[in-house]
């Protein structure tokens, strides 16, 4: 599993992503399944996730937070990246953070497409 940790800092909330390449959603039910044997991941308020199947077929996760797992979905689409999960984990800072959350998911999925994706 590949993973950036407390890669982004807004208003107490912080955020950390993680991944790694998953043909199924039982692959990727495992992968989420290890990242939260971690406690710390284990009691985040969102593992928000989603990955493209092979046949195309798109899966995703809110985790509670709203519209999320969408903002992963078309960032994989645009990337054409398939078989792949990406998990943008938030620990909730108290404070609400309106439209930036989705801004934050969209750095996080950056970052690791940066990393780990485009041989970066």
């Amino acid at each position: 599993m590949n993973q950036l940790d407390n890669i982004i800092s807004d208003r107490g909330s912080r955020y950390s992503v993680s991944g790694g390449v998953a043909e199924t959603r039982e692959a990727a039910e495992a992968l989420l399944k290890e990242l939260k044997r971690n406690k710390k991941y284990a009691k985040a308020t969102h593992n928000t996730w989603a990955m493209i199947l092979p046949d195309g077929t798109p899966l995703k996760s809110d985790d509670g937070e709203s519209g999320a797992g969408m903002v992963i979905v078309r960032m994989l689409e645009r990337e054409e990246l398939l078989g792949h999960v990406i998990v943008v984990t938030r620990w909730y800072g108290g404070k609400h953070l309106g439209g930036d959350r989705f801004r934050h998911v969209q750095d996080a999925v950056t970052a690791y497409l940066s990393a780990f994706c485009r041989g970066g």
